[in-house]
């Protein structure tokens, strides 16, 4: 059974980085390297937005995440990596982990709250 396993999230003043990971447990490792990973999150009060995807045609990122996010993929580990950098309190919120294999089913992490404020 596939799980994705986030870890990372915490709180920061603005300005602050964090480290967010996701490792794709009972996944085999060719499934993996062949998925797209990647990160969406939901502010309060606000719908699930796209932060960034990461496939073997390249990566989508969001405006807001432009200069500032990084998306590392670790294929071995099975560990997919978002370096958030420059936070603002706009970027709060619960991030979630996703990935969808070649012919699918997608998959959600569970979340993990990110809180900036100062």
């Amino acid at each position: 059974q596939v799980q994705l396993v986030e870890s990372g999230g915490g709180s920061v003043q603005p300005g602050g980085s964090l480290k967010l990971s996701c490792r794709g447990s009972g996944m085999i490792l060719s499934t993996f390297t062949a998925s797209t990973m990647g990160w969406y999150r939901q502010a309060p009060g606000k719908q699930r937005e796209l932060v960034v995807l990461s496939s073997r045609s390249g990566t989508t990122m969001s405006d807001s995440a432009k200069g500032r996010f990084t998306i590392s993929r670790d294929n071995t580990r099975k560990t997919v990596h978002l370096q958030l950098n420059n936070l603002a309190p706009e970027d709060t919120g619960v991030y979630y982990c996703y990935a969808l294999p070649s012919g699918g089913p997608e998959y959600w992490g569970q979340g993990t709250q990110v809180s900036v404020s100062s």
